[in-house]
């Protein structure tokens, strides 16, 4: 089955207004660039986004918050992008925090067709508060839902006509719990190969959760922070 689309544009062309989306990457490392790109470019507004981060000022997802697209960020990470927190503080934007450890699994759970599961992270704390808690061994657990969305995109290293993905190092990070919690997931990929030219074994997820596939191009990969040594003396 071939499922590649021709452009980033073409592959988003069904998201409207008001959708909500799982987006993969860390900080600004496997970021979709293409897809967000093409978002903001379609101009679609009150955006209820599911992502660790939401990259930087003007760059990853910070693209679609500086142009007023998001109304909604489920994050575990906001502390590299000013416009978020102005706009935050401003009642412009709804927030919800969850632990990092919690957010992964909460996503894991629901690409894995588990409705709920408890973890002691957040017991005590206001992450727990209106959540089921019970006590196991003698330790109490909050009860945390899984997480699905009608759309995920993601970025792959490689991935063939039929879907299947592998990524690049720590590009993997979360999106291949997203290609897979996603009901339509969008995969970019930096080569494009034919089926049967990546090796079975190498496959880190497989074509069945990925809908819909395309070779991105003018990649950027910025780095939010960079530290080098001063040179030597001459």
């Amino acid at each position: 089955m071939n499922k590649v689309f021709a452009s980033a544009m073409e592959a988003v062309a069904d998201i409207g207004d008001g959708a909500t989306i799982l987006v993969g990457g860390f900080g600004l490392s496997g970021n979709p660039e293409n897809l967000i790109r093409a978002l903001h470019a379609k101009g679609v507004k009150n955006l209820t986004i599911i992502s660790n981060n939401c990259g930087i000022d003007h760059e990853g997802l910070g693209i679609l918050l500086a142009a007023g697209q998001v109304r909604k960020m489920v994050s575990s990470y906001v502390g590299e992008n000013h416009i978020f927190e102005q706009q935050f503080l401003g009642g412009q934007l709804e927030v919800e925090l969850v632990p990092q450890g919690t957010l992964a699994e909460r996503i894991r759970a629901g690409g894995a067709g588990i409705p709920a599961f408890f973890t002691p992270t957040g017991v005590g704390t206001v992450v727990a508060e209106g959540k089921e808690t019970r006590e196991f061994n003698g330790r109490m657990y909050v009860l945390e839902q899984a997480i699905t969305a009608p759309f995920a995109l993601v970025k792959a290293w490689k991935g063939d006509r039929h879907g299947n993905l592998v990524y690049r190092k720590t590009a993997r990070n979360f999106n291949p719990m997203m290609a897979a919690a996603g009901r339509v997931t969008i995969a970019e990929v930096e080569e494009l190969c034919e089926p049967g030219e990546i090796d079975p074994h190498h496959v880190h997820t497989p074509g069945i959760y990925v809908q819909r596939i395309l070779k991105g191009e003018y990649y950027k990969k910025p780095i939010e922070q960079r530290t080098v040594r001063p040179r030597p003396a001459a």
